[in-house]
């Protein structure tokens, strides 16, 4: 058996999605792979209630391995793991205890798996290692994946939305009830749009736990990016449109999250317009500009920018 999930980028409403706030996201070019192979396919002796993990990157290094004993995914040698591993494992055991609480038929049966997963971006990136992950886990599980992404990472799970379409969504929590609609985003100006990693990945769930411990007034703010997202879908917005939304956009979130915007505080000087992407002061941006683009960030230590043809599906 194998699957595959999208990995996604948030073009909009960012950190108001999750009170509501209507989104714009982007699944992407890149995902991950989860393959499951039963282990007597590869030997006849093994032990039955076995569960071998390996996670790959997208080199073919192996960045965690871990066994567990069926049904109740016990963490096989767990005094032999490092700290780092054992937070991995027990993350894991965590997601795959909740599939078989949502599906008890779920590794039900007295057999072995050798499961591997495979990712097609730098994990550093923050394009979605979790999110593909669960999404993933619930194929395989056949269980819903928003259930099983909110009661193990939280969050607004847009990002589960988009490791399921295959074009651009909108994507809206109704009294915390997903609302995923696929639309038409396909600017004509995207040759003018690059995405830039900034060399650190940012922790979701504590920039999400910051912001939620905010108690500024969000309702103005949720209905001015609810517009901006409708904005953007305009069938003859124009690079200039663009440019003057996402700069509102970062105006208000930089009040909301007393956050100074990413181009006042490391882009000064540059001539095209930046908007933060997910949690700020992390993983990618998206900048508007040109052929001269990609020099301006590698002169400034930037070195992974995409174009947005090369990264958006």
């Amino acid at each position: 058996m194998k699957f595959y999930s999208n990995g996604k980028l948030l073009l909009t409403s960012e950190y108001l999605v999750l009170d509501g706030a209507k989104s714009l996201a982007l699944p992407t070019k890149f995902g991950q792979f989860l393959e499951v192979i039963p282990l007597q396919t590869i030997s006849k002796t093994t032990k039955n209630n076995r569960l071998l993990w390996q996670s790959l990157d997208e080199k073919g290094n192996i960045w965690f391995t871990c066994e567990y004993k069926l049904p109740n995914f016990i963490i096989k040698c767990e005094e032999l793991l490092d700290s780092e591993t054992l937070k991995k494992a027990k993350k894991l055991q965590e997601i795959l205890r909740e599939a078989k609480r949502l599906n008890p038929f779920f590794l039900s049966k007295n057999e072995s798996f050798h499961v591997k997963t495979i990712l097609t971006f730098n994990k550093n990136w923050g394009l979605g290692t979790s999110s593909t992950l669960i999404n993933n886990i619930a194929q395989w599980a056949k269980v819903d994946a928003f259930a099983l992404q909110f009661k193990t990472f939280g969050g607004s799970a847009y990002d589960i939305a988009c490791a399921q379409n295959n074009t651009p969504i909108v994507y809206q929590l109704n009294q915390n009830t997903p609302f995923v609609k696929p639309v038409n985003f396909n600017p004509p100006f995207k040759k003018n749009l690059f995405f830039v990693y900034l060399n650190t990945k940012k922790n979701s769930r504590t920039a999400i736990k910051s912001y939620q411990n905010i108690a500024k007034n969000k309702q103005k703010a949720i209905k001015l990016v609810t517009n901006f997202t409708e904005n953007l879908l305009k069938t003859d917005l124009n690079l200039t449109e663009f440019e003057a939304i996402i700069n509102q956009h970062e105006q208000i979130l930089s009040i909301i999250l007393g956050i100074k915007p990413i181009k006042k505080n490391l882009f000064p000087d540059y001539f095209g317009a930046i908007k933060s992407l997910g949690a700020w002061e992390g993983d990618f941006i998206l900048a508007t500009g040109n052929k001269y683009t990609p020099a301006y960030f590698k002169r400034k230590g930037f070195s992974t920018i995409i174009r947005y043809s090369d990264i958006i599906k």
